[in-house]
Order: structure tokens, then sequence, then C-alpha cells
């Protein structure tokens, strides 16, 4: 952890490899140029994946629960790869070269990738060719997602912990500003122009983003890549295992530098008695360790979430979406959610730092994610009672407003406010210095993982009620499925899922 003096510049150098100076280097000021580029980049890769279970279902004729199954896999698979992205930018590149490289990487294909996509119909082969390249897109998003935030935490001050905690507000700010711009203009623009149109806007603001970035390069500090965190963590534990019957004192000390201390991991230490392992590496490895639980612990939340890129979207499209003469496409309902945190953030920097002097732990990123995970079971209590209404008025012949699904937006879109913002300040504080991106990634992570999960509990589900007689999410008729049943297991596991997260958080 940097704690020497000017907030921790010694261990930075400039676009010449000269040691940064406070003065010219990081701060402000390039930060948010990191703020600003994440608004372009969030907004492009939200509108091209909010309208993937249409496109799925009405132009490839895939069934429901087929398109809902792929949507979850491609998001999940971005955010999945941003742990290569992160180790890209921890192990060999500096995490401002990292975002270059994949954002170039997402362009060309996107691109490449446009024409293809906005056919009416494709034969199997141009399918597998269109989901190789969304795939080889989900590479890209997956290294600029691991190496934007953290390469913009690197510009602030890591002799306070505020600024730090500051700048992931802002960036949070800046992701739900990308997110709202996708669900109004962009869904627009998909449903009004086409997909031509969208993804050609989507290549221009992308290349936008990338010159903003790269202007920022004279003020930016950068870090030096140290090497495999990967490979130093697995020889820790190699060395371990092959030591572990050598009884001895040998303890690594703790200087009290960087990490909160990970007493339950002390067996790590005998690692030291190989030579060509450090004090560093052993601290490192069981910091990254004790990561681990609370990192698990946010999965089931971010499974939730996901059912707001797919089971939700169904579910609008066959309520009233009039408001007067205006038809409201369903993805434009996270509006809601985002004027509240919009709102919320400036909000809570406002208190953040009125009581900067003063120990009020309510700030403290656990508590946040504690209550993220609440909240999102809350949603899914919610969730499953509006789907059970839906479905009644639909058996009297009726159609309920799609209003209605604007609580489980807002409880979800705040719990994921609250989550995604805390992990991502709490891996990246806790974090060793070598493994600043790749912890980082962690966060982006677990939505993969949630995404994943979302997908696996469809099948099992389907699999199982299938067996019983009728599956409850099969089918293209939402009418004839239960959904509201699905919705309550998911509202009964986060809870499980929180108490867990409690425990963990607790130890930590």
């Amino acid at each position: 952890m940097e704690t020497e003096g000017n907030g921790g510049f010694e261990e930075y150098f400039d676009w010449r490899g000269q040691k940064a100076d406070p003065k010219k280097h990081g701060g402000m000021r390039a930060a948010s140029l990191a703020c600003v580029v994440e608004v372009l980049e969030n907004m492009v890769f939200l509108s091209n994946a909010t309208n993937f279970v249409a496109y799925f279902t009405k132009t490839m004729h895939y069934t429901i629960s087929e398109a809902a199954n792929m949507v979850t896999n491609f998001i999940g698979t971005s955010f999945l790869l941003t742990i290569f992205g992160g180790y890209i930018g921890d192990s060999f590149f500096t995490r401002f070269r990292t975002f270059v490289v994949f954002c170039v990487i997402e362009l060309l294909l996107t691109t490449r990738d446009c024409n293809q996509h906005c056919k009416k119909s494709l034969p199997s082969s141009q399918a597998a060719v269109l989901f190789s390249g969304l795939y080889a897109i989900a590479t890209g998003v997956g290294g600029i997602k691991a190496a934007l935030p953290a390469h913009g935490a690197d510009q602030s001050d890591h002799s306070k912990q505020r600024s730090i905690s500051s700048f992931f507000n802002w960036f949070f700010f800046s992701l739900c500003i990308g997110g709202l711009l996708s669900s109004t203009i962009m869904i627009w623009i998909e449903e009004n122009r086409g997909w031509n149109s969208s993804f050609k806007i989507s290549a221009v603001v992308l290349v936008v983003a990338l010159c903003i970035f790269i202007a920022g390069f004279p003020i930016y500090r950068f870090k030096r890549p140290g090497g495999s965190p990967i490979t130093r963590i697995f020889k820790v534990f190699v060395s371990a295992s092959r030591n572990r019957k050598v009884s001895s004192g040998l303890e690594l000390i703790d200087d009290g530098v960087g990490e909160r201390s990970h007493k339950k991991f002390r067996f790590l230490d005998k690692a030291l008695f190989d030579d060509t392992i450090s004090g560093v590496q052993v601290k490192e490895t069981r910091t990254f360790l004790g990561l681990l639980p609370i990192f698990a612990s946010t999965i089931m939340m971010n499974c939730c979430l996901a059912q707001l890129q797919t089971f939700s979207v169904e579910q609008g499209s066959i309520m009233d979406r009039k408001l007067n003469n205006f038809q409201i496409p369903t993805q434009s309902l996270t509006v809601f959610p985002l004027i509240v945190m919009l709102a919320s953030i400036p909000l809570f920097e406002h208190a953040a730092g009125s009581f900067k002097n003063k120990n009020h732990s309510i700030f403290d990123p656990l508590k946040r994610i504690g209550l993220g995970l609440a909240l999102a079971s809350a949603s899914m209590a919610v969730a499953a009672v509006v789907e059970f209404k839906r479905r009644e008025a639909a058996e009297n012949g009726n159609t309920l407003s799609v209003f209605w699904l604007g609580w489980q937006y807002l409880l979800l879109g705040v719990s994921d406010m609250l989550t995604l913002e805390g992990m991502l300040e709490f891996f990246y504080s806790e974090a060793p210095d070598s493994m600043k991106s790749i912890c980082t990634a962690l966060s982006w992570c677990s939505t993969s993982m949630g995404y994943f999960l979302s997908s696996l509990l469809v099948s099992i589900i389907n699999s199982i009620t299938g067996r019983l007689g009728r599956e409850w999410l099969g089918g293209h008729n939402l009418n004839h499925n239960r959904l509201d049943l699905f919705y309550t297991i998911l509202c009964i596991l986060n809870f499980l899922n929180m108490l867990n997260y409690i425990y963990w958080a607790k130890k930590y």
C-alpha cells in the first residue's frame, strides 16, 4: 500500500518513465477523464445488451428461456473476462495500455459484426460467425471494465481513503449516466431506427471514448506492471504445502502496512522456509484469499439482477406500456432507479464529506454491500407478487400496467448501486499494490457469476418441474409459466445468502 508522502506518487511514473510529479500528474483532473469515458463505454455496452432478448426471440426465433440464457451467458462472459483483463493490466501492460488495447478490440469487432447482426435472418453458419464475434466483443468489454476503474483510482491520493472512496462514488455516477442514456436515447434509436443505426452510433461513441481517454496521456500517472500475481500466489501455495509438516515458530511479522491482517491463513507462513518466497508474496496471497468469501457472497444478488435483462423484459412486452399515445419500451423502466441513484450519489458524497472527520461506519463499503443484498431479497419478493397479479389479470382478460414492474427495477437498481459501488471501493482499497486491477475485476466477476447462476437455475428448475408435469419457465407464452414461483425461490436463496455474507463480513 502506498503510504509514503504525496499520496504514494513515489510508486508511479509519468509518460516519460520518470517519477510522477504530484503537481502535474494524477489528481482529480486525470481521474475525471476515466469517469467521462465510463459514461460512453457503459452506454455502448448496455445498449447492445439490453435488447438481445427481443432480438433472439423475434429475429432468431429462440424460446423465452433460451433467449434469456443466451443473454445472461453473453453478459456473464463479458464480466468474467474482466479477470483476464485485470491479469493483463497487473502483470504485463500498464492499466492505460490495457484499456487502449481492449477498447480497440471491441471497436473493431463491433464494426465488423454490424452488418451481420442487423440482417433479418441468419443461416446457422452465419449465426456461428455472429456469436463468435459477440464473444470476441465480450473480451474487449472485459479488458475495459477491469482496467478503467483501477486506472482512474490510481490517479487518486492514496494517502487519503476518502479520495479513493470519492472517486468510486463518481465513477458509479458516470456508470449510471451511461445506463440512463442507454435506456432512453439508445433504446429509442434501436426501436425506431433499427439495429444498424444503433451499431453505427455505438462504434462512433467508442471512438470518441478512446480519443478522450488517450488525450489524458500527458497528465496520467502510471503503475509499472509487477509480473504475474497468479504465479506468485501459486508458488506460495506450493511452497506452503511442501513445508506443511515442518514444525517451527517461523511466522510472518505483520508490520501494519497496507491490508488488514488475515490470521486465519497463517499456514501460508510456512512458505517462508523457501528462500525464493518473500514475506510480501505471502501477505499478497493472504490478502487475496481474505477477499474471496466477500466476493462469493455477492454472486446471488447479481443472479437477481440478471432478471432485469431477461424475464422482466418479457413481462413488460405483454403488459400495458401506453402512456397517453406513447409506447414505453420495457427496458426504459431502468430510468426510474437510475434517476434515484443519480440523485442519491451526490447526496451521499456530501454526507460522507461532512462526516469525514468522524467515525460514521454507515459509509463503510461492507455495510453498503450488506444493505444492497437485503434490498435484492426484498426486490424478488415484490417481483413475485407483481407477477402473480399480472398472471391473475391476464387470466381474467385484463392487462396490468407496465409501471408495476417499476418497483422491482427500483429496488434492484438501488441494490446494484450499493453492492457494486461498495465492492469496487472495497476490493481496490484492500488489494495488494500488485493486484489492484485483478481484485477490482472481482466486482465485475461477481456480476458474471450471478448471470451464469441465473442460467443454471433456469435450466435446473425447468428440468425438475418438467419431470413433475410442466416447466415453470418453458415455452413461448409467459402467461402459461410460473415466473412468480421462480422469483419466490430467488427471494429465499438471496435471504440465505445475505446471512452467509453477514457471517463473512463480521469475520473480515
